[in-house]
């Protein structure tokens, strides 16, 4: 039975006309010996009636039906009776009389409903068993057409800016010093591994220096992370590189990039040039360096109220060389105790030792802190963090970076209790683009006692601070820049190093890389770029992270088709699995398995 037309096609001008139509079955419905079917396919839904008593064959076949069984059926596009049509579908004027029904294949039942409202109610793990279940539901079916259409708009976008679209290799060679790899052995070369490709960042430096100018490459990468909501193990990310270009270049050709792919699927025409932030101010202000501005709540530094404070905890830290702050989470003091006891929980988790807080009630300050204030202190508060009833302030101190990092979590959290009691609201279609640049080029690692870099190693430092590599390699600031939307890194990448002798510097000198490993990781890279590098720059997106963030999901799990769950397993085809002693023994390998207690 050859197929005329799809299940959303069909309206009151195609009357009369016989069709052939195939799908799912999406329900039965018998009423008084005449049966209706709602036949779907990815387009939409038609109904069709079907009356046994009339038709023999069609009605001997009709009996066996059940949801979700495959069938085509073939019949005459009649009027739905008056009163009966369904205003929500496209098809909902007109019914097709069926005179032929094929049975393609019988389903069993479903373990879960397929439509969205009880679907998304089911555990996942069982959606992910039967994946191919769940990817029949109406959203998880949007997902997937909305990212096969970012996923064009963007092509579409780069090839008319004049960017050629090329493959690079999977199976690469192990880069241990970036994120856990997944390693390949060799059945060719004994004991030698492949790693798969954590980045495709030296080879489009490569192609740069080989002369194609403008790379693009929707690439999959793999990294073995530990997962979570936005993380997989393997993933998809929009990758490109030019030459000629300076990072003025780099924000208006990406800026270009998500305008077209916010019209495109959603209408939306964003606002550009997009805002930017420098790294520093994105620490103080936000407490993170992917700050979602949707909402206030700012740190406000007050160091210097308490540096001769006779509230130790706070003067120490000042004297120290570290930092203190204050959050005003205005509204939030009827914090619950258990709530407040959650604050504590997450802020101990970042290394803080406890949370103090501040409770403005009854015109008074309410805190066990309160009493080691000053007058001047308390005044200073006051002009500083601007305290009003109903509202709680908290205290971080500690090393500047980590005082950031606990009060721009506590920040997170405020905003979502704040959220819970309807006293802060952030609307889905509000996109807060900004661009965070001057990142510090290398950051001290207390571990090995040296500099690693803060991004990568390819990363060129702003010019104007490259005279400090030698002596002060911690104020230098990397040609970095990253792309935050509502608090997601979208991606990020950088104007990289093209002069081999300052790449090599930057390898042994600051970084303390000895020759021999610098040379068997990366010598074909700088021998590449003695043969004439021009001045290069790129970026990765992130398109899973991206296209979630366009179906309105909280999960990249959501807008991939078979995710692994948090514990990097498939669980549809019930991997990973053991291999056979054959197969170890073909890649001269062996296996040695943690012993249980």
């Amino acid at each position: 039975m050859k197929r005329t037309h799809h299940c959303a096609q069909l309206t009151k001008t195609d009357l009369g006309a016989t069709v052939s139509l195939a799908g799912w079955v999406d329900s039965i419905r018998d009423q008084g010996g005449i049966i209706f079917i709602d036949l779907r396919d990815r387009q939409g839904i038609t109904q069709v009636k079907l009356e046994p008593d009339s038709n023999a064959d069609v009605g001997a076949r009709a009996a066996h039906l059940k949801p979700e069984s495959v069938v085509g059926v073939a019949g005459r596009v009649t009027l739905r009776p008056a009163g009966t049509a369904n205003p929500n579908l496209t098809t909902g004027e007109i019914e097709v009389d069926a005179t032929a029904l094929e049975l393609y294949n019988l389903s069993d039942t479903p373990p879960f409903p397929l439509d969205d409202a009880a679907g998304d109610k089911v555990n996942e793990d069982l959606r992910l068993t039967y994946r191919y279940l769940d990817l029949r539901r109406p959203k998880m079916r949007r997902n997937l057409e909305v990212r096969h259409r970012a996923t064009k708009s963007v092509r579409d976008y780069f090839d008319a800016e004049g960017f050629i679209e090329v493959e690079t290799p999977i199976l690469f060679k192990s880069t241990p010093e970036g994120a856990r790899e997944y390693l390949v052995p060799s059945r060719i070369h004994p004991g030698e591994f492949y790693a798969l490709s954590q980045s495709p960042q030296q080879f489009k430096q490569i192609l740069m220096v080989a002369g194609v100018e403008r790379y693009l490459q929707i690439a999959r990468c793999f990294r073995d992370e530990d997962l979570r909501s936005d993380r997989q193990m393997e993933f998809t990310q929009i990758d490109v590189e030019l030459s000629f270009v300076d990072r003025e270049g780099i924000y208006a050709l990406f800026e270009g990039m998500l305008k077209k792919v916010w019209r495109d699927i959603l209408g939306v025409d964003l606002p550009t040039p997009f805002p930017r932030l420098a790294f520093q101010e994105a620490m103080n202000r936000f407490g993170v360096d992917k700050p979602d501005t949707r909402f206030g709540l700012e740190l406000v530094d007050c160091t210097e109220v308490f540096r001769k404070s006779t509230f130790k905890v706070f003067a120490s830290a000042a004297a120290g060389g570290g930092a203190v702050k204050a959050l005003n989470a205005k509204g939030l003091a009827d914090i619950t105790q258990g709530e407040l006891a959650g604050l504590e929980e997450v802020a101990k988790s970042l290394g803080a030792k406890g949370l103090a807080f501040i409770k403005v009630e009854g015109g008074e300050w309410k805190s066990p802190i309160v009493k080691f204030f000053s007058a001047a202190e308390k005044a200073e508060l006051t002009r500083r963090l601007d305290p009003a009833e109903g509202d709680i302030i908290f205290f971080a101190a500690a090393p500047w970076e980590k005082t950031c990092a606990i009060l721009g979590r506590i920040r997170l959290e405020c905003a979502a209790l704040l959220q819970k009691r309807g006293k802060l609201s952030l609307p889905a279609n509000q996109w807060n683009f900004l661009w965070v640049i001057d990142f510090p080029l290398m950051t001290y690692d207390e571990e090995s006692k040296r500099f690693v870099a803060t991004h990568h190693p390819f990363t060129s430092p702003v010019p104007e601070d490259a005279g400090l590599l030698d002596t002060e390699p911690e104020k230098v600031r990397g040609q970095h820049y990253d792309v935050v939307l509502n608090g997601m890194e979208l991606g990020g990448g950088s104007i990289r190093i093209h002069q081999p002798a300052l790449q090599e510097k930057i390898f042994k000198d600051v970084l303390k890389i000895p020759a021999d490993v610098v040379e068997s990781r990366f010598g074909y890279l700088l021998r590449a770029f003695r043969y004439g590098a021009p001045p290069h720059g790129g970026i990765a997106f992130g398109l899973d992270r991206m296209v979630a963030l366009l179906c309105g999901t909280t999960s990249i799990r959501d807008v991939i088709a078979f995710p692994k769950t948090q514990k990097a397993q498939d669980l549809m085809t019930q991997s990973p699995t053991p291999v056979t002693a054959k197969q170890l023994r073909d890649l001269h390998i062996q296996t040695v398995l943690p012993t249980t207690t």
